[in-house]
């Protein structure tokens, strides 16, 4: 049973640093595609950052040059360094998981918060 564990959320002031991990356990296969997604009270939840099977990031234009996204030093797993957050990141952040299978399946974690504060 694959269990995605998150870690990393809070409180930080503008202009400041968090770095969400995410951990996905249980998958014999290696992920096809592994990244983060938020949802800000009243939007709908949107893409922030996501990497290829090649390591590759995707980064929404909302985020880039001021996140970054890493493999972790574990099997499924990735770090998302966020630089310089400001009030508008505000969201549950969510952990997407999609290993290397036929037919595909998505796994989401539980999500956590982050909160900036101007």
């Amino acid at each position: 049973q694959v269990q995605l564990q998150e870690s990393g959320g809070g409180l930080v002031q503008a202009g400041g640093s968090l770095t969400l991990s995410c951990t996905a356990s249980g998958s014999t296969f290696p992920f096809n595609v592994m990244g983060w997604h938020r949802q800000a009270p009243g939007k709908e939840r949107e893409l922030v950052a996501t990497m290829n099977s090649r390591g590759e990031p995707t980064y929404s234009d909302s985020v880039k040059g001021r996140f970054a996204l890493s493999r972790g030093n574990v099997k499924n797993s990735v770090a998302l360094q966020m630089n310089n957050l400001q009030p508008e990141d505000t969201a549950v952040y969510t952990c997407a998981f999609t290993p290397a299978t036929w037919p595909a399946r998505h796994y989401w974690g539980q999500g956590t918060q982050v909160t900036v504060s101007s």
